[in-house]
């Protein structure tokens, strides 16, 4: 194990980033690990690319001891997205979503109806912008398979309530899109039949990784509708012509060849995590919060997001007037501090490397701001 100070120290993002809900700067770990790989491939020693190709068992180990799953119930995607596709495409039957959720849950399973037919998107309206375990089970229709839920929200840093979503789902399939949450809130993982995440936000991995994770009742029940020839594990000593069915775990969900310095990069990163450990990154992620908020009160600026720790995770959003929207994005680029605005509002996503030089940078440009609106 390592302390929260010696991993913080592995990282040297620029003061004023609060933007890891779109993107976490990666660390030294990743930066060595690239720098490893791209070295076996640029020189093709003998006998080094078995242990290229070896990285699909590293990563499938420790993203399964980060859920609490078995290796075999997880598979390397690319992105949240791809493993959404496989998810959705895979399916039979209703599908209950909110329209909110971010396109990727939207388009996965608009484009899986309209090819095959079988999949019927149900809406759910959010109540306060929030998906709870009341509004599911009064929004649901009985013809729904499956549900599918962002364990925390993008726009609103709303943490979704799981355990009480699986109780009103029954046994249907429990879906949740994690990438917003996984590394930093420590969930009932175990409640979940379908998890996807990408691993470039809170786990900090980098573009072009990501995972999914399957309960065996969701593997007997999805069709792996988009599965190449790497889907069926080795490759028998017969034809290499001949189609063979997919494997039964979740590597039926595999098309082609991975990228192996991809899944060196998650797998390094996961590891860091399960080193320091989800809760000691979450109670850090959450003080940080909590002084974004402290400074946004400060200036009276609203706040929209939930305040309470058992209701959120690290994104922080504030809801400016609309007049002032441009003046407090104004300040903020003048300070060098890195967000999101979108929609008319401003999301604030720190990390439990965000340092007080950050914060500092955050209370400048408001008071830029608070300056600014009283003209």
């Amino acid at each position: 194990m390592i302390s929260i100070d010696e991993y913080a120290s592995r990282f040297r993002e620029d003061p004023g980033y609060l933007n890891f809900a779109s993107a976490g700067p990666v660390g030294e770990t990743v930066i060595a690990e690239m720098r490893a790989q791209s070295e076996i491939l640029a020189r093709a020693r003998f006998g080094s690319l078995p242990d290229v190709l070896g990285e699909e068992e590293r990563v499938d180990a420790a993203v399964a001891a980060l859920l609490g799953r078995r290796p075999d119930q997880v598979v390397f995607q690319p992105s949240t997205s791809q493993a959404l596709m496989h998810v959705m495409f895979g399916l039979t039957g209703g599908v209950a979503l909110s329209p909110g959720e971010f396109p990727s849950v939207g388009y996965a399973a608009a484009r899986a109806a309209e090819a095959l037919g079988v999949l019927v998107p149900h809406a759910i309206t959010p109540e306060h912008e929030r998906i709870t375990p009341a509004v599911v089970r009064d929004q649901m229709a009985s013809s729904v398979v499956a549900v599918c839920v962002s364990l925390v929200d993008y726009r609103t840093g709303h943490l979704v309530d799981l355990e009480g979503i699986r109780q009103v789902i029954g046994d249907r399939l429990l879906i949740v899109d994690a990438i917003q949450g996984v590394g930093v809130v420590e969930a009932p993982w175990e409640l979940a039949d379908v998890i996807v995440s990408g691993g470039q936000k809170w786990l900090r991995a980098g573009y072009g990784t990501g995972f999914l994770a399957l309960s065996d009742r969701a593997r007997e029940q999805l069709t792996p509708v988009w599965s190449g020839w790497m889907a069926i594990g080795d490759l028998p000593d017969g034809p290499e012509h001949e189609i063979l069915p997919p494997q039964a775990d979740a590597r039926a969900f595999r098309v082609g060849f991975p990228d192996p310095a991809a899944q060196g990069r998650l797998a390094v990163a996961v590891e860091e995590v399960l080193d320091v450990g989800v809760g000691v990154l979450r109670e850090r992620v959450l003080e940080r919060a909590s002084r974004v908020i402290d400074l946004l009160d400060e200036v009276g600026l609203p706040v929209v997001s939930p305040r309470e720790d058992a209701e959120r995770a690290g994104i922080v959003v504030a809801e400016p007037a609309p007049e002032q929207l441009s003046i407090l994005t104004a300040a903020l680029h003048n300070h060098g501090v890195t967000v999101t605005a979108r929609g008319g509002l401003v999301r604030f996503a720190p990390h439990a490397t965000t340092s007080d030089e950050t914060l500092e940078l955050l209370r400048a440009s408001l008071a830029e701001y608070q300056a600014g609106s009283r003209v």
